[in-house]
């Protein structure tokens, strides 16, 4: 029996996105074992995925090298006959290198990308050229034993899941998650202030986030006018977070995890791009999925793949110059 490794230790956007090689791999093997490996933290977005056997957690933040060689060793034992190495840098290829699995796939910007049996460049596109989306990246790990169509992410929430969230579904509803890892990527406060204030009074707003984002989402909420917003930051796992989404009118999101989750829901998304942009594979992959940035040619946008914890420019204008009619594009023919 095929027994598949997936590792993705990066981001939890990433994750997300990596679950399309679940899906991929499980239409063509459906017998085979699927595990997936991730870092602590991210483990709740596959809990009780119906394709995995076993979630593998990396904790790299207590032990850090110690739990790395423990994982070598568990990998190795479970005897892996293909390993899909998602994540680009060299702890994820030490572990695709000592894995003993016949097959071992990753990208070549690994460090130990000379030790895998296919190999795959991973391509960022440049302004002006077509887009390469993350998921085309992804499946080309896989293209050899499956085909070259990805498939798209996927995740489940539970029935659990679906019940903890009833009782925010009695009124229509939009979903904000305000916040991202990197500053240049965030839409500001003010922003999303302004936006609340646009929002139709008939529907319930909610912003979503990690606990570490309530005080942004606190501040939001006073600077707003809107009567029915509400604060649920830690408050929501993260599949339960995906399921309230699914079911919203419209969800916005930046640059960053949420966006995917909405993606993997295949839920309707609104996603401000400010420091990044769209050609480097992130954005949207359904039919619902919209992109909005700024109208303005700024010879400084992109600043950087992954965004940056200030402006390096001082204006932000990426961000500032992004229009209340831009986000509001969808609502002449839904509400």
């Amino acid at each position: 029996m095929f027994r598949f490794l997936v590792i993705q230790t990066a981001f939890t956007g990433d994750v997300v996105l990596a679950t399309a090689l679940i899906e991929k791999l499980h239409t063509h093997y459906p017998d085979a074992r699927i595990d997936f490996l991730l870092r602590k933290g991210n483990e709740g977005l596959l809990q009780a995925h119906p394709y995995l056997t076993s979630v593998l957690v990396w904790d790299k933040k207590q032990h850090k090298q110690r739990n790395l060689m423990r994982l070598a060793g568990t990998i190795r034992r479970t005897g892996y006959t293909h390993v899909i190495n998602a994540h680009r840098f060299a702890a994820s290829g030490i572990l695709t290198m000592l894995s003993g699995a016949g097959y071992k796939a990753g990208f070549d910007k690994n460090p130990f990308a000379f030790t895998y049996t296919r190999k795959v460049t991973h391509e960022i596109a440049t302004a002006g050229a077509a887009t390469v989306h993350e998921l085309w990246r992804n499946q080309q790990l896989i293209a050899d034993i499956t085909d070259n169509e990805p498939a798209m992410p996927c995740l489940y929430p539970s029935a659990d899941d679906y019940n903890r969230i009833a009782t925010y579904k009695s009124n229509r509803y939009i979903c904000i998650a305000p916040s991202s890892v990197w500053f240049t990527k965030q839409f500001p406060e003010h922003k999303w202030s302004e936006l609340l204030n646009e929002l139709p009074a008939s529907h319930t707003i909610y912003l979503i986030g990690a606990p570490s984002d309530k005080d942004t989402a606190t501040r939001i909420i006073a600077a707003g006018r809107h009567k029915d917003a509400h604060n649920l930051c830690g408050q929501l796992s993260f599949l339960q977070s995906a399921a309230l989404m699914q079911g919203a009118e419209m969800n916005y999101t930046n640059d960053s995890a949420p966006l995917h989750f909405a993606s993997a829901m295949n839920a309707p998304v609104t996603a401000v791009f400010c420091s990044t942009v769209p050609y480097f594979g992130f954005g949207p992959v359904r039919a619902n999925g919209c992109v909005v940035a700024t109208k303005e040619t700024l010879p400084c946008r992109p600043c950087g793949l992954h965004g940056h914890k200030a402006c390096p420019e001082g204006h932000f204008r990426c961000a500032e110059t992004i229009t209340n009619e831009q986000l509001l594009w969808w609502t002449s023919n839904r509400i």
